[in-house]
């Protein structure tokens, strides 16, 4: 079931506003674990989850910067608010 445009916008907010700052937290605590590492190496294992951590969720925000495909245009206006 494909989600609406102002679903993916609406999961695209709690993504980012509550699911993104948990990731940090934990990618953080994770590389505490292990020590720290040398500056190269926790670089680019910052970089690799930073990148990880957006492929599952590709789909809600492809196309959320766009105006809504849904929405209903009167002829020879601009998108209806």
């Amino acid at each position: 079931m494909a989600l609406s445009y102002k679903a993916r916008r609406r999961w695209a907010l709690v993504i980012l506003l509550i699911g993104l700052p948990l990731y940090v937290v934990v990618a953080v605590n994770l590389i505490d674990l292990f020590g720290r590492p040398s500056i190269p190496v926790e670089l680019a294992v910052y970089v690799g989850l930073g990148f990880l951590w957006a492929l599952p969720f590709r789909f809600v925000f492809r196309g959320i910067g766009q105006e809504d495909p849904d929405a209903n245009k009167p002829d020879g206006q601009g998108p209806s608010v």
